[in-house]
């Protein structure tokens, strides 16, 4: 069984109002503007209207109407926190997605935000001056943020009133009461009120340890607690239990990083009000802190939105789906003793548990993605820092937003951005490269495990995590930087270390063998040898993390978004290429084909799928397969009758119709698809399987049973597709049905010779059934026949074929003719839709369609009518007769003693024949030229053909051996653990070193405001609200 998909070549750029629900990290029931045309967003995910109070159907009817109402809106504003001299003000745009308020600065990398509206908690205008439109927001942690509206005055009271709408729904849905026991689960509530109340310390730890169950449940809303840390039942991994991945000596810095978190997270927003400044990146790149890392991850990628939205969800889907198992499951079960083994949380079964679930879940809500390699390394990783349902959110984001593609099944993502990093590599070093190509080195050996587990696989996972950190708040690009970092060759340093060894390489183990040891060596000194003790102190991974951020800072969004462009097509088609040959090998049996056959039929379904898609892969009803004890079937791709009508146009001659169009200015082949009863009729005989579908395994046997066959055999298939209960015998409906088959499968041939053979054979049929029938005994041998109903049996398949041999057409188009109507032709190459999003991309999109293409040859028709220039030939399906003939006389089949009058009931039946097909066949015609390929000897496949069946490309190698390389390499750091409680450390320890290598990562950050426009910012701080 196979699964083939089209999806691929349906890909379309992300619009603008996409990018920017990407660039804010929104979850996807949020609505886009209307200004850019887009239309209200679907509702991705469940809760983003549920209500806490509950108002009786009518009132919630009321809100949702409130809620489809609510408007987007963008306008130009200046950001200023509500601290004086703590932050610059940064100019931007600020937009109004309901139920969001997001900003980001010019520069769209100093200063954003992503807040929900119910975390806003008062909205004053400032009384500033004349001609100052400015709003002070109050948060829920307290924080003001000042907002100054530069647009005009009626823009800015439009911003406001639609503000205050969507205020108002969000107070009526009853998010706003939602806020304080989501808050709760946030490490970063406590780590501030540790810091706020240090007496009540012995309490807040209890309230910590209490919290490492990671069960998330929310305290009682109206609990009131005689502490910020008493109700606090923050979310946390299995790090809390076995401990976080580091050394010992990382525990004076985890202190320092921790105080610095602190000091941001209470002036500038936590968890749902976070503000991200140039301070907040630079925190980052440094490390986060072992407890607030798993928060930080899904506030900087967007899951704590979804988390926030959809409570409840994740324990609902393992509850509706307990017991249940599938091919997702079995390949889970396979793979969880092979994640992270080498972590204390996986040698037991609370750590397996916690991993099952969380893959399971995800699966069973992303039925299509299913369960792929590598996603439980990434799964593994993030539990040991997040709760089972932050760590379920997050892989959503991953998977869907982050990085598209990379964990489907046909690795489409990961293929791409393997391809753009070869790119990348040839332009930025480019010896590197040429030498990889002369020793025939393929990047993708080493490089795939690297992108598909975020190098947790490849490297010490201390390492791997602050690699991770930067991941989720610069995107994608890291990978690219920090995957370039280990081929540098300018760096003298590194040069020294990896440069020369990289070109002495000679095959890809040598190169997978230095790349581990490289990354086994990322904790040691990049300069022993230095006098200087803080160039010793520098280790290799800083060094890797200060090259890559600085010296490939080239490497943009941008870059990645216009590489992948370029390549995307080349990758759709390998893959395409792979699945074709996958198919192919899964077929229960190929029959009396060869591969290249089953190949040009794969061919032909294939554009049939693209040209009229078939419903979505989808298995019945659970209930009426299996228990749930047993496991589910696995998918596969099957035709309905309107793709089965396309694949068969590509395949047998009489099921399509070719015009051959001439005006004067072209000649064309106008080809449509055929509709008939014969052609459903097929379609069903062919459906062995009960299921109104038909798979791939299905069309190859169904061709053999017809392609291959001799006289007889053809005769005996023709008799039996038109056999309806399968009796034996035709009714003369039947007989009907099958004259009728015939007059269409002749219907654009030239003269009158095939109609003839039809008209003697009908004549024929009746008046022998008739003759065969049983009559009473005693009869009169000359009287007429026994009356019978026209649904009775009435010929079998004896009768038929001495019917048939009796005339000389209809025997040779069953001996030859009729096994030759259906060809095996190659298919042109589909070309995969333009995704070109320029200027003239789109332009040449617009204009090179298939409507336009239409209309051109209507008016050129037109044209060529005015000028007498105008033919039209239809092309016959069997081509044998080129001149007009008389049909021939026919003769009886009865012997002199068998003859008597024929009966009025087949006289009348045959004066019922529907004579409007036989009109067809007068049509003028051509005969078909075009060179086809015979079953009976081996087709000649073109090159382009044979080359679909070449060797598996290397980066398909890769993918395919990526089980072996995902085999994590053990490192001798990750053993070391900070056995001792956190609660020794010291709060006033030294951070030189910390902020030293703080200011190590400063870069100019433009305001994009002038002296005097940022003195007025600093001036609204300290504003008054308007009386």
């Amino acid at each position: 069984m196979s699964t083939i998909s089209t999806h691929l070549r349906n890909f379309k750029e992300p619009t603008k109002d996409q990018l920017l629900h990407l660039f804010f990290a929104l979850p996807p029931s949020v609505n886009p503007p209307p200004a850019t045309g887009a239309g209200p967003g679907s509702a991705g995910g469940a809760g983003g209207g549920n209500a806490a109070a509950n108002n009786g159907a009518k009132g919630e009817k009321s809100v949702g109407a409130a809620e489809a109402e609510l408007e987007s809106m963008e306008i130009n504003a200046v950001l200023s926190l509500g601290i004086q001299g703590e932050e610059d003000s940064y100019a931007g745009k600020l937009y109004l997605f309901p139920p969001y308020l997001t900003f980001a600065s010019l520069d769209r990398k100093s200063v954003r935000f992503t807040i929900p509206l119910c975390t806003i908690r008062r909205v004053e205008r400032l009384n500033a001056r004349a001609g100052i439109y400015a709003l002070s927001l109050s948060v829920w942690h307290g924080m003001k943020i000042v907002v100054q509206l530069t647009s005009l005055r009626p823009t800015a009271d439009l911003f406001c009133s639609l503000l205050r709408d969507a205020l108002k729904v969000e107070l009526q849905k009853g998010k706003m009461k939602a806020v304080k026991p989501f808050i709760k689960t946030c490490y970063s509530e406590l780590l501030v009120a540790n810091a706020t109340a240090p007496e009540n310390a012995d309490e807040k730890e209890g309230g910590g340890a209490a919290s490492s169950k990671g069960d998330g449940a929310a305290a009682p809303e109206d609990g009131g607690p005689s502490s910020p840390a008493a109700d606090s039942m923050y979310l946390g991994g299995l790090g809390l239990k076995f401990k976080f991945p580091g050394t010992r000596r990382s525990k004076l810095r985890e202190a320092s990083k921790t105080k610095l978190w602190t000091n941001y997270l209470r002036t500038h927003g936590r968890n749902l009000t976070l503000l991200r400044y140039p301070q907040c990146t630079r925190l980052i790149q440094v490390g986060l802190p072992n407890r607030l890392r798993g928060e930080m991850w899904e506030t900087l990628s967007g899951s704590i939105y979804l988390r926030f939205e959809n409570p409840g969800v994740y324990e609902q889907i393992l509850a509706e789906n307990a017991g249940r198992t599938n091919t997702s499951t079995e390949e889970i079960e396979k793979d969880l003793h092979r994640s992270l083994p080498e972590y204390s949380a996986y040698q037991s079964e609370e750590g397996i548990s916690a991993l099952r679930r969380v893959l399971q879940a995800y699966s069973f809500k992303n039925p299509e993605t299913g369960y792929c390699q590598a996603m439980n390394i990434l799964a593994a990783a993030i539990l040991i820092y997040m709760s089972e349902e932050q760590a379920f959110w997050l892989l959503e984001v991953i998977c869907d937003r982050l990085l598209p593609g990379y964990y489907s099944p046909s690795m489409h993502g990961t293929l791409l951005d393997q391809r753009v990093f070869e790119s990348l590599v040839q332009r930025c070093l480019p010896i590197i490269h040429d030498h990889f190509t002369e020793v025939d080195v393929q990047l993708s050996v080493a490089s795939l495990p690297w992108f598909l587990s975020l190098f947790i696989n490849s490297m010490p996972m201390v390492f791997a995590f602050r690699i991770i950190d930067c991941f989720f708040c610069m995107g994608p690009k890291v990978l690219f930087q920090c995957a370039q970092r280990p081929m540098l060759t300018t760096d003298i340093a590194i040069l020294k270390i990896n440069g020369e060894k990289l070109l002495q390489i000679q095959d890809d183990g040598q190169f997978i063998h230095l790349m581990r040891e490289y990354f086994a060596s990322l904790g040691d000194s990049a300069h022993p040898n230095s006098s200087d003790p803080r160039a010793r102190a520098i280790t290799r991974f800083q060094e890797l993390l200060l090259v890559s951020f600085r010296e490939f800072a080239i490497i943009t969004d941008e870059t990645i978004q216009s590489e992948r462009r370029k390549y995307r097509s080349e990758i759709v088609h390998s893959i395409e290429s792979f699945s074709k040959r996958s198919a192919i090998r899964n077929l229960r049996t190929l029959e009396r084909f060869t591969k290249e056959q089953a190949g040009l039929i794969y061919d032909a379904l294939f554009k049939a799928i693209c040209v009229e898609p078939p419903p979505a892969v989808s298995l019945p009803p659970p209930s009426l397969l299996t228990t749930k004890d047993q496991a589910e079937e696995r998918p596969e791709t099957r035709i309905g009758l309107k793709t089965f009508r396309v694949f068969l146009s590509e395949i047998c001659t009489w099921a399509r119709t070719e015009k051959i169009v001439s005006n004067g200015f072209q000649q064309r082949v106008d080809r449509e698809v055929a509709e008939h009863e014969l052609i459903d009729r097929l379609f069903y005989f062919w459906d062995t399987s009960f299921r109104g579908a038909l798979s791939f395994q299905d069309l190859v046997s169904g061709l053999d049973g017809v392609m291959f066959n001799d006289l007889m055999e053809n005769i005996e298939w023709f008799f039996n597709l038109h056999d309806k209960n399968k009796d034996g015998y035709l009714t003369k409906d039947e007989v009907l049905t099958l004259s009728e088959s015939l007059l269409f499968i002749f219907r654009h041939e030239i003269g009158d010779a095939y109609l003839g053979a039809v008209s003697r054979f009908m004549s024929n049929a009746f008046e022998y059934g008739d003759a065969l029938l049983p009559r009473p005994e005693g009869a009169d041998p000359s009287a007429d026949p026994p009356h019978i109903e026209s649904n009775q049996p009435y010929m079998n398949l004896a009768t038929f074929r001495m019917v048939v041999l009796a005339d000389e057409i209809l025997e040779s188009f069953f001996e030859t003719d009729f096994s030759a109507t259906f060809r095996l032709e190659p298919v042109p190459l589909q070309e995969i839709p333009n995704t070109n999003t320029g200027l003239l991309g789109g332009l040449w999109h617009n204009i090179a369609n298939d409507d336009n293409r239409r209309i051109f040859n209507r008016f050129t028709d037109e044209i060529g009518k005015t000028i007498g220039k105008h033919q039209v030939f239809t092309r016959p399906a069997i081509g044998k007769y080129t001149a007009l003939e008389e049909p021939k006389a026919r003769e009886s089949l009865l012997t002199p003693t068998m003859r008597r009058s024929a009966s009025k009931a087949s006289l009348s039946s045959i004066a019922e024949t529907p004579t409007s097909e036989s009109s067809a066949s007068a049509s003028a015609s051509v005969p078909e030229t075009s060179s086809t390929l015979s079953v009976d000897n081996a087709p000649t496949v073109s090159s382009a053909t044979s080359a679909e069946f070449s060797p598996m490309p290397s980066m398909f190698h890769a993918a395919a051996n990526a089980a072996a390389l995902m085999e994590r390499t053990p490192f001798a750091i990750d053993d070391a653990k900070d056995d001792e409680d956190e609660s020794d450390i010291e709060t006033d320890v030294e951070d030189d070193d910390v902020m030293d290598e703080v200011d190590a990562f400063l870069e100019a950050h433009d305001s994009g405001l002038t002296e005097a426009e940022r003195e007025l910012a600093q001036d609204l701080i300290n504003a008054e609200p308007v009386k």
